[in-house]
């Protein structure tokens, strides 16, 4: 074993104390550290130096980091704890209220507002100063905040990226209790009502045989009702990791709900790879069939291969699941790495073996968004309705969508900007 040279520390060294507070901002976020791992970052530094900030970096991560969805996550922490001289005055913005329409707040970045509140666990905001008399002449304004928007009503908009860790568990709790109703199917086969429009045969001559041939009164019936198979395509691409988490809690909250109309539902995974997960979201605790699924589709935050996902799809498990009139969502930002003529030969095939194709894209929370990526311009000609995912209120509305068979969502208007002579 090569022997490395020992490490220059001054007379009252803060490196371990440092590590043990960076590490309990990294549990606080989210991730899962013990002292064991504080154990092993402090040998791997003391063994590797830390002279080179990204190799300081680099030698953290493998000792604290042990999957890929923790990895944004960590790199925020690792930033304002280690990296920004003035993270302190930047967390503190960032967990203050604004008002909009004053100043245009700053969006926070992936997982930041959660390495902020990690960070800031149990600190005090600097109390504002308060003034001890007011100025002549001076007008003061005074804010009713009783109409203001609650704080439920508050997690309801904002954005899946954007929620720090309590944030995402409360919404979690909340897609639990939500309901994706849908119209049932008129089938050919009838079933005895009185109050139903047509005669049925079979029953009224069967009565009248009873009563030696004489027709005494007519049985009606109306078409039984079918309810069709949720069939559930979510991409988990690093691009769309944060939302396919939250997505796939609300999947499995329908699945396991009993009475909700749907026959069955299937659920499957791709990035570079399709995966089917429907037995796993079958399972009644969510932490554990979420983590069965995790288990299973080993893509998490790689590549988007769209079209080699669909044609999997198409060949191995189309005429297995959509054969009962089923309802497709596509949940996708349909930022394709592949062939964009494959990806539309794909989607051709897959919009004329479903009842009905909705798109789910969380690119629809930005208010410029514009078909201009190739894949996106494939896939929005073959699909009945595109709607955004990015937050609790258009899951919502995405559940009333389902009920209104002529609803398209946002495809017109951007079915506008691929007519020829478009700005």
């Amino acid at each position: 074993m090569p022997e490395h040279a020992p490490l220059e520390l001054p007379e009252h060294p803060r490196l371990v104390a440092n590590l043990v507070h960076f590490a309990r901002a990294l549990r606080k976020a989210g991730l899962r550290v013990g002292t064991g791992r504080v154990a092993d970052a402090t040998r791997a530094v003391e063994a590797a130096g830390f002279t080179d900030r990204r190799d300081f970096y680099h030698v953290l991560e493998a000792c604290f980091v042990s999957r890929p969805e923790e990895r944004r996550v960590f790199a925020q922490v690792f930033r304002l704890f280690w990296r920004d001289p003035r993270f302190m005055e930047h967390m503190m913005a960032m967990m203050l209220p604004a008002l909009r329409g004053v100043a245009e707040e700053r969006q926070a970045e992936a997982a930041e507002k959660r390495a902020a509140e990690a960070l800031l666990h149990g600190a005090e905001p600097p109390a504002t100063p308060q003034r001890e008399e007011k100025e002549e002449g001076e007008t003061e304004i005074e804010i009713d905040a009783s109409l203001t928007m609650s704080a439920e009503e508050r997690l309801r908009t904002l954005d899946f990226e954007q929620m720090s860790a309590d944030e995402i568990a409360r919404a979690r709790r909340i897609l639990a209790g939500l309901t994706l109703p849908v119209r049932p199917i008129p089938s050919r086969r009838a079933v005895g009502a009185p109050s139903g429009r047509a005669i049925d045969r079979r029953r009224t001559l069967r009565a009248a045989i009873r009563t030696g041939g004489e027709m005494q009164r007519l049985h009606h019936a109306r078409p039984r009702p079918r309810w069709p198979n949720l069939v559930a395509l979510c991409d988990i691409s690093g691009s769309m990791s944060q939302y396919s988490r939250v997505i796939l809690h609300f999947l499995h909250a329908v699945s396991n709900r009993k009475g909700a109309g749907w026959s069955e539902v299937h659920a499957f995974t791709f990035g570079t790879r399709l995966t089917n997960i429907t037995r796993h979201l079958r399972a009644r605790d969510v932490d554990a069939a979420l983590a069965a699924a995790g288990a299973e589709a080993q893509d998490w935050e790689g590549g988007t291969r769209i079209g080699d996902c669909l044609h999997a799809f198409n060949r191995d498990w189309s005429r297995r699941v959509m054969g009962q009139g089923a309802v497709v969502l596509l949940i996708t930002d349909g930022l394709e790495r592949g062939d964009p003529e494959r990806l539309e030969r794909e989607m051709e095939r897959l919009r004329l073996t479903a009842r009905r194709l909705v798109w789910v894209n969380p690119l629809l929370r930005f208010g410029e968004f514009a078909p201009k990526a190739q894949g996106i311009r494939a896939m929005l000609p073959r699909v009945d309705s595109l709607r955004a995912g990015h937050s609790i209120a258009t899951l919502e509305e995405l559940a009333a969508a389902l009920c209104a068979p002529e609803d398209a969502g946002e495809r017109a208007r951007l079915m506008s900007a691929l007519a020829p002579g478009a700005a």
